[in-house]
């Protein structure tokens, strides 16, 4: 069951700050700071991954979480971590530390256009 992974995950992030794990998709989503950094699915815990970390993982023999859409595989932005980094926490808190910077830097691209549409909104006078 998850709830061992989850308990797992929650000794393996010792250090690294507090994690939550939220039902999604028949998984879960796995968040640091209301930030999802991670996804569990099958028994396997999946980091999040951008163009600056992705290389990180590739190197380390790492794969994506893949799903499947109209017909085709589809990868997305979530890999696998070493089995190494499943055994100890001095092995994880790097995966996780690369997962939550690639999150961050996700969520600060997003900011702007969401701001950016707020303001748009905000302009807009009421007709008469």
């Amino acid at each position: 069951m998850h709830e061992d992974l989850i308990a797992h995950l929650h000794d393996l992030s010792a250090g690294f700050g507090a994690l939550d794990a939220r039902r999604m998709f028949g998984g879960h989503g796995v968040y640091r700071d209301g930030t999802m950094i991670g996804l569990l699915s099958d028994e396997t815990l999946y980091l999040k991954t951008d163009e600056h970390t992705l290389p990180r993982f590739r190197a380390a023999g790492c794969s994506p979480f893949l799903y499947a859409r109209r017909g085709e595989t589809v990868p997305t932005s979530y890999w696998t971590v070493p089995e190494e980094a499943m055994e100890s926490s001095q092995d994880m808190r790097p995966w996780l530390a690369l997962a939550w910077e690639a999150a961050v830097r996700k969520a600060a691209k997003k900011r702007p256009a969401k701001q950016r549409a707020a303001k748009k909104v905000a302009k807009k006078k009421p007709r008469a």
